[in-house]
């Protein structure tokens, strides 16, 4: 059955009504390593995750697909529907789409120093969600990650917008205590930042948290490695 792509206006409706509809968007490109997606619904889980552990096997190998972006471009000028949220940091050597070999309207893409999410950015993943149809979001941190390091210095920031960063990652720092220093103290709160603003996202969205515990949302959280380039997940089973 076609089903109609929803504006702005009208998912405002359907989130604050609760009104339980399924809106999704039509006339879609089939990305390459994520085409378990079959005409009937999404790809499961494990499918998603296996096909953006193979992109970046692929990436990490020099192996990066080569892309008919000029077609993807035009078949995607009628509508899009990633399966995959990436919350991740705005390090310039992190970008999602190289990562996990991805393309256009592959992946929705959320980007903050120290892979946090604020206001603008939780309500970014609700509209994936809820609109696009989006069913795994990755939390995706870094080794070497500038903004976890500023926090680890434990120094206040030159501007209130850079205090506001560390102050959502002060919490993080503060659980891994005094155990360690230098770069393993840095390493282990990078860790511990991945998981905490997996935590946070699920805290202060209602729309999100409601879509995990329904089963609808998976949230996985990776760390990419930026001398090696690989992606290791860190809260399952499945990884490198």
């Amino acid at each position: 059955m076609k089903r109609t792509v929803l504006g702005f206006a009208s998912l405002f409706l359907f989130v604050v009504s609760g009104v339980a509809q399924q809106p999704v968007a039509v006339l879609r490109y089939v990305p390459v390593s994520v085409a378990a997606a079959s005409e009937a619904g999404a790809p499961s889980t494990a499918a998603l995750w296996s096909g953006l552990m193979e992109g970046n096997d692929r990436f990490a190998s020099g192996a990066s697909h080569q892309r008919a972006l000029v077609e993807q471009r035009a078949s995607l000028a009628k509508g899009q529907h990633p399966h995959v949220i990436v919350l991740a940091c705005s390090d310039s050597r992190v970008a999602p789409e190289l990562i996990f070999d991805q393309s256009l309207g592959d992946l929705f893409v959320i980007r903050a120093a120290g892979n946090i999410a604020d206001p603008i950015g939780l309500g970014s993943m609700e509209y994936a969600f809820a609109h696009l149809g989006s069913t795994m979001l990755v939390v995706l941190g870094h080794t070497k990650c500038g903004a976890v390091t500023a926090a680890c210095s434990r120094e206040k920031m030159p501007t209130p917008n850079l205090q506001a960063i560390v102050d959502k990652i002060n919490p993080a720092v503060a659980q891994v205590g005094d155990s360690s220093k230098g770069d393993e103290l840095v390493e282990a709160a990078v860790k511990q930042n991945i998981h905490q603003s997996a935590k946070d996202v699920l805290a202060n969205s209602d729309v999100l948290r409601h879509a995990v515990e329904d089963g609808k949302l998976t949230v996985i959280e990776a760390e990419y490695n930026i001398e090696t380039g690989r992606v290791t997940r860190l809260d399952g089973s499945a990884s490198h």
